[in-house]
This record gives structure tokens, sequence and C-alpha cells, in this order.
């Protein structure tokens, strides 16, 4: 009866070791993932229902968090769009500097975020290089939603590239070129050969994104501003209780914004296995 009911959940592998292997991942996850999120939670808990809800409910904590993830989404989206376009020229175009261009992608991954959002405050300041350029039309970036905007859409641009490039690269074209033989133009070709294969990698590198933006700090704190109700970010008013030594105040946004972001990349995690399903490509 084990037996069976093994055969029917484990997929038969040539390669031995699966027990063991399966055990030092549980182990793993535990020590890593799993065991620091149940203390969160069980922090939280210790607060009772009406204490959390007063702390959820408050307007500063609503608009922390809906600056956190209005925007995140905003800058994901933005990025899956941008993202994609370039790295259809970075693959598909041959010109001079392009590895360097492919270089200069990950430098949001090796640059210190406190640093990014240094280098991003002294260019778009009222008094900085493309700032002061602005500010006498009227448009202000640091210091306000837009300004984190920016720093999110700087953060989050690799994550689409890399997603998508090793897909891209691998795509054959030899399938594109047999849609235009049989009479489909460029537009056809692209929405109907080429995204179905492009658009589950594009939500995953939107997931992924999306998940760096909502926890995102350093590049987020220097250019914002932190005015209250304006473009204070969640993490930050995380750190602002913990400094108060607010503990159950802090566990509290934290255990709210886990939750949000569980259910978000829950949905885009179960739209990506419907598209997969529905586009045949698993």
């Amino acid at each position: 009866m084990s037996r069976s009911l093994a055969t029917t959940f484990v997929k038969p592998s040539v390669i031995p070791g699966f027990g063991l292997a399966l055990g030092f991942t549980l182990t793993y996850l535990s020590l890593i993932v799993l065991f620091p999120l149940a203390t969160l939670v069980l922090k939280t808990t210790s607060l009772g229902w009406a204490d959390f809800w007063k702390i959820a409910l408050d307007p500063r904590t609503l608009a922390a968090l809906r600056i956190s993830f209005g925007i995140s989404l905003l800058a994901a989206a933005i990025n899956a769009v941008f993202g994609l376009i370039v790295t259809w020229v970075l693959v598909r175009y041959e010109f001079p500097g392009r590895k360097l261009l492919d270089a200069f992608i990950d430098l949001p991954f090796a640059l210190p975020t406190a640093v990014a959002g240094i280098a991003l405050t002294a260019i778009y300041a009222p008094k900085g290089w493309v700032g002061k350029f602005l500010a006498p039309l009227g448009i202000k970036i640091a210091y306000t939603p837009l300004g984190i905007l920016i720093a999110l859409v700087f953060i989050g641009l690799p994550f689409i590239v890399r997603t998508l490039q090793p897909v891209l690269e691998d795509l054959d074209r030899e399938v594109e070129e047999a849609s235009a033989t049989l009479g489909a133009h460029r537009l056809q070709t692209i929405l109907w050969v080429v995204m179905p294969a492009l658009i589950p990698p594009l939500l995953t590198g939107f997931a992924l994104a999306l998940a760096r933006a909502v926890g995102e700090y350093g590049s987020v704190v220097f250019i914002a501003g932190n005015i209250p109700y304006v473009s204070e970010i969640a993490p930050l008013l995380i750190i602002i209780r913990l400094q108060e030594f607010n503990y159950a105040g802090a566990t509290a946004i934290a255990t709210i914004m886990l939750a949000i972001s569980f259910v978000l990349l829950l949905a885009i995690n179960l739209l990506q296995t419907w598209t997969r399903r529905r586009l045949g490509n698993g």
C-alpha cells in the first residue's frame, strides 16, 4: 500500500537519492524560510485581534501599504513592457557596444541599494543633474511617489531581462520563418508564434521584480523623502516602529505585507500555470 502510494506521487527517475535530497530540501527550507516566517506570525498572534486590526487599519499603515504595493505593481508592469523590448534588442540585433549594454543590465544586482538611492537622488533632486531642468517645468521627482517608481524600475529591470533572455535565445527562428512563409505578417508572427513562448517567463520575471520592489528599502529611502501618507513605504514604517521599540506594531505590519505578497505571488503563479496550459507550453 505504501509503495503504491509513493509511486503515485513520485515520478520514477534513473538518478538515485530522492529521499535524501527531499529530506535535505525540506530541512533547509524550514530553517531558512519557514521557521523565521512562522516566528513572525506567532509574534503577531500575541497581539490579539483587536490590537492587530487597530494597527492594520491605522491610516498611516494603510497609506504605506498602498504606496508600497501600488507603486511596486506599476514598476513591475513598466519593467515587463520595456524589459521585453530591451531583451529583444539584446538578443535579436548585432550592434557596437551590445556586450557592454548587456553587462550594464546587471549593475542593479551588484550595486549596493543605498548607493543606488544616493545616485538617483543626486540625479533627480531639484538641484540635481536632471532635476534642475525639470523643476522650472513644475515636475518634481525626488521626494515624491514618482521618485519611488523610478527607483523600483531601476532595481527591477534585470529580473525581467535575465528571465526572458535565455528563452528568447533558445527560440527557434525557423519557426518564425515558417510563419512568414505561410503568409503571416510580422505582427501576427510576434503575437502568435513568439509571444506564447515568452509569456510564461515574462510572468516569472514580473513576479520576481514585484517581490524585489515590495521589500526594497535602501534605494527608495533616500529618494522618497519619507513623508507620511505621501511617500512613506511600508518597510520604512516597520523600521520606524522598531526604533520606537514598538515590536508588536512592526511585526503586525510585516505580517500584513507577508500575507499580501503571498496572495499576489500565488495569483501570478496560478496565472502562469494557466497560461502555460492555455498556450500548450506545459
